[in-house]
């Protein structure tokens, strides 16, 4: 009966939630009771909407009930004297009744204070004093409002693993009395890190999912997405947020034709490019451009995600896989080694140097890399390496590298791809590992 209103409410909820806990934050100072009063007017919401029905503006509705819950808490405990001065006109509870928060036409100086409090909220989530698999948990459920189950199920994961993790982190961000703050001068640039860091792991993980049955997770993409445009509008002078952004849309661009009817992977080469989400590609561009622009300003070179963004571009902006600009994906690869070298960077360096100047150039790099200890576990070492040895005609030593390759996936979808390439290694698929 009431199905259609419990929808909306949570409609309403995975939008507004984030705005509502990061200003009843403000009120409280404190991350767990926060959530708890921001979920307390969801209960109330999930009462009274069924029967009331639901408010001209619901957002305003929850954002109004939560603020009165926190001033009652703060009436109850005898807080609300020390409290005034740090919260202001927001304390202003009879006004609150009247006029909300989402009302038509706000005003620039809520409405900024409203871009502050979230990020606030977003620096909170992402302290590197919680571990990365912390912070990812928190940052799902502050920010992107999904449940305990569904960042659970998102991830493969034991529901009571995530609700302690979830559990601890709040523990963890009161007992070291983290600031609710936006970081400044050299912090911010450290502290910033750690926020792009969380979005690309949330957006990597649906992009290509470690385990399970599917090879992509689409839920988590567009949750990485949304929290990547959100932090694109709070701070847009920031080139590695828009960096990060500029490869996320690029690459997601391309998510309708990266599997088959069947769920199969369909990798780069083989990918039906006019699959790929014009619109998407357009918006990357746009803030890959914006980034470019603002480091060009600053006279700065282009960080790693801005790097990565200018990589994915150059497929974007390819008609066929045979036109890909693959000179100037080597050298922005080179340049990425340069700014952020790593294991994964040199794999993936040497199956652009191998497109652009032969199989042997890439082995050649491919073999330094053999005894790397963080990638002796890792698919997509033996996965490219068997690629290029099938490319140089060495049919039984690639054979054995996806076999090896296949024993090492997680991932269903990646192993069958892996086994298939072993029972036909002259079948030449591969252009790099997962695009």
């Amino acid at each position: 009966m009431h199905s259609g209103t419990h929808q909306a409410i949570a409609a309403v909820w995975r939008i507004e939630s984030a705005k509502i806990v990061a200003a009843v934050l403000r009120m409280v100072r404190d991350i767990g009771l926060a959530e708890e009063l921001a979920q307390d007017a969801l209960v109330a919401a999930l009462e009274h909407w069924p029967t009331e029905g639901v408010p001209h503006n619901p957002g305003a509705w929850l954002m109004t009930t939560a603020k009165n819950r926190a001033l009652d808490h703060l009436r109850r405990h005898k807080l609300l004297d020390s409290k005034l001065a740090q919260i202001g006109h927001d304390l202003e509870a009879q006004e609150a009744l009247v006029v909300p928060d989402f009302v038509d036409g706000l005003d620039a100086a809520r409405a900024n204070q409203i871009g502050d409090d979230l990020l606030r909220l977003i620096f909170t989530a992402c302290h590197p004093v919680l571990s990365t698999e912390a912070r990812v948990a928190l940052t799902l459920r502050l920010l992107g409002g999904l449940t305990t189950h569904e960042i659970a199920r998102a991830f493969l994961v034991a529901e009571p693993t995530i609700a302690q993790r979830i559990v601890r982190a709040k523990r963890t961000l009161g007992e070291a009395r983290v600031p609710f703050e936006v970081p400044v001068g050299d912090a911010l640039a450290e502290r910033l890190a750690s926020v792009l860091e969380v979005v690309y792991l949330v957006f990597n993980e649906g992009y290509t999912a470690t385990a399970g049955e599917d090879w992509m997770r689409p839920a988590l993409t567009d949750e990485a997405l949304r929290l990547g445009r959100m932090l694109a509008e709070l701070a847009p002078d920031e080139s590695e947020v828009q960096g990060l952004v500029a490869l996320m849309e690029l690459q997601a661009s391309r998510a309708a034709a990266r599997v088959d009817a069947s769920g199969r992977p369909v990798l780069l080469a083989q990918q039906d490019r006019g699959r790929w989400d014009r619109l998407l590609i357009r918006r990357g561009l746009a803030a890959l451009a914006h980034a470019e622009a603002l480091c060009g300003a600053r006279g700065h070179p282009l960080g790693t995600y801005a790097l990565q963004a200018s990589i994915a571009a150059c497929h974007a902006r390819a008609p066929t896989a045979a036109e890909t600009d693959w000179t100037r994906i080597a050298a922005l690869y080179d340049a990425l080694a340069q700014t952020a070298p790593s294991p994964v960077v040199e794999l993936n360096r040497a199956v652009a140097v191998s497109m652009a100047f032969g199989p042997a150039a890439g082995l050649e790099i491919i073999d330094t890399l053999r005894q790397e200890p963080s990638l002796q576990a890792y698919q997509w070492l033996p996965g490219v390496r068997g690629d290029l040895l099938a490319k140089l005609g060495r049919m039984d030593e690639a054979r054995a590298e996806f076999e090896r390759a296949a024993q090492l996936a997680g991932n269903l979808r990646e192993r069958e791809l892996l086994l298939e390439r072993a029972r036909d290694p002259a079948r030449q698929e591969r252009e790099r590992p997962p695009d």
